[in-house]
């Protein structure tokens, strides 16, 4: 059987971690490298990985830290050998303030944007050629019903729906510069995590169920869209 490599970011808790144990659920063919920033604090990352031997692989890995990012592919690639990436999940995202467009701290902002934009971006490039590797080649990019200006959802959250619009961008810029990968904006849903906050109204398996059922049916032509985890589109 072959294998399907993911590697997700902040796979240490909320969606991320229960992506990563849906994965091994679903199919023996699925290995996961799970990013976190602290692998010694991942104390359920350890637990699946003791459960799922030789598929779960835990390595370093802080988005708000180039030089991180930069010193996780050799951990990466230590995993891979000669094998491919098959998916690149841009999971990590801050979202700090539910700030406004005149009530915002400028620090906060790049924070933001840094976390939520460059990351993913730089993570895409530095991954770029295992992705050449992989047999899937796509990439997810995680985003919010919150990036779209089609929806019309009002002032709140200003930095963290700068930062998930201009990822919408870079994912559309992806798909077209690579019109033989994957790539996709993904918006989970508002979801009871640490990121959705009080209120939300989805649990994570849920969303974490419906996404893996639509990325199981993506094909090149789904490049460059605005999906939700329930299979429907966004407006842009």
């Amino acid at each position: 059987m072959a294998t399907t490599i993911w590697l997700i970011t902040g796979a240490n808790r909320g969606l991320g971690l229960e992506l990563t144990t849906q994965l091994l659920a679903t199919s023996p063919a699925n290995e996961v490298i799970a990013a976190c920033r602290n692998p010694a604090r991942a104390s359920d990352l350890h637990a699946l990985q003791a459960s799922a031997t030789g598929r779960v692989h835990v390595v370093p890995l802080d988005v708000s830290s180039e030089q991180s990012m930069r010193d996780s592919v050799r951990h990466v690639a230590d995993v891979l050998g000669e094998r491919g990436l098959d998916y690149l999940y841009n999971n990590a995202a801050i979202n700090p303030a539910f700030d406004s467009p005149f009530d915002f701290d400028y620090a906060t902002l790049l924070d933001v944007l840094q976390t939520n934009l460059a990351a993913p971006a730089l993570l895409a490039e530095l991954y770029y050629p295992f992705l050449l590797r992989g047999d899937n080649k796509t990439i997810v990019n995680v985003t919010t019903g919150l990036a779209s200006l089609g929806l019309d959802c009002g002032p709140k959250c200003t930095s963290y729906s700068i930062s998930k619009c201009a990822l919408n961008m870079l994912t559309y810029k992806q798909a077209r510069t690579r019109p033989d990968f994957t790539c996709i904006c993904m918006d989970p849903g508002w979801v009871k995590t640490a990121l959705g906050g009080e209120g939300a109204l989805l649990e994570t398996a849920d969303s974490a169920a419906g996404i893996l059922a639509v990325i199981s049916r993506l094909t090149p032509a789904d490049s460059g869209k605005f999906w939700r985890y329930n299979g429907t589109q966004h407006p842009w």
